[in-house]
């Protein structure tokens, strides 16, 4: 435990050598992340020089905006691997999804398979703006169709900063807690950084992710951290490792 005069560290510190990142856009051209091969270079040579060991990256599916499909997702990841083979090896690069939980997925969910971090480890977003009207049938239909559900930066929804019970709910209901890195340092603001505390603080973080999407998230790495709980960031991080391949 750090004392109230002893300096945290940088967030780049934390990451072990054998760390293993489930969350992040770093394919070009296919959602909100990397734009071009260029940028998807730069961000695999700079998470390799933070210490990441391997990369699942995630893709968003998110229909109307980001409308993309198992297909696609594949198709782009083959393509990643045949214009940049030494940089996608170097960090044993592999492919899932981020979906979002929208009127549309429950049919995704009952139609396809979905894309997987890991056997059926699957990553699921909410808008940030409000939770899905039909979220506990979601999850239900997802835990009855097999799937171990991971929810991506549950620290990042407003909505819950003042309803900090809906988080025992979504636990309760088999949701696995995926925080980003980031949030660790206030990169996205301080009520987030205080959601991020209180699931800390409460040992409610399953796992974390880098959510990197440009060299603005890697420059975020070599800031502080401001979290109180180190001890349980620490164990979320090292979590992490049951994803390597």
């Amino acid at each position: 435990m750090f004392s109230f005069f002893k300096s945290k560290p940088e967030l780049k510190t934390l990451i072990p050598n054998n760390f293993v990142d489930i969350h992040s856009h770093l394919m070009f051209g296919i959602d909100d992340g990397a734009q071009t091969k260029e940028d998807t270079k730069a961000i695999i040579e700079s998470m390799k020089a933070l210490g990441f060991d391997q990369a699942i990256t995630t893709p968003h599916t998110t229909p109307l905006v980001w409308d993309n499909t198992r297909e696609g997702i594949l198709a782009k990841y083959d393509e990643v691997l045949q214009v940049l083979p030494k940089e996608a090896a170097s960090l044993k690069l592999k492919v899932a999804s981020e979906y979002m939980m929208d009127e549309s997925f429950l049919q995704r969910v009952l139609s396809e398979k979905l894309l997987t971090i890991k056997d059926n480890y699957v990553l699921v977003e909410m808008s940030y703006i409000n939770p899905p009207i039909q979220l506990m049938d979601i999850l239900f239909h997802l835990k009855s169709n097999g799937y171990e559900i991971i929810l991506a930066h549950p620290e990042r929804y407003n909505f819950y900063h003042k309803n900090t019970e809906m988080y025992k709910k979504l636990k309760k209901s088999g949701c696995k807690f995926q925080m980003n890195l980031l949030s660790t340092t206030g990169y996205y603001g301080g009520h987030v950084l205080g959601a991020a505390n209180h699931l800390l603080n409460n040992d409610m973080i399953d796992y974390v992710g880098s959510d990197i999407h440009h060299m603005k998230h890697i420059r975020g790495f070599d800031a502080k951290i401001q979290i109180k709980e180190v001890k349980n960031l620490e164990k979320a991080i090292a979590n992490n490792v049951f994803f390597k391949e």
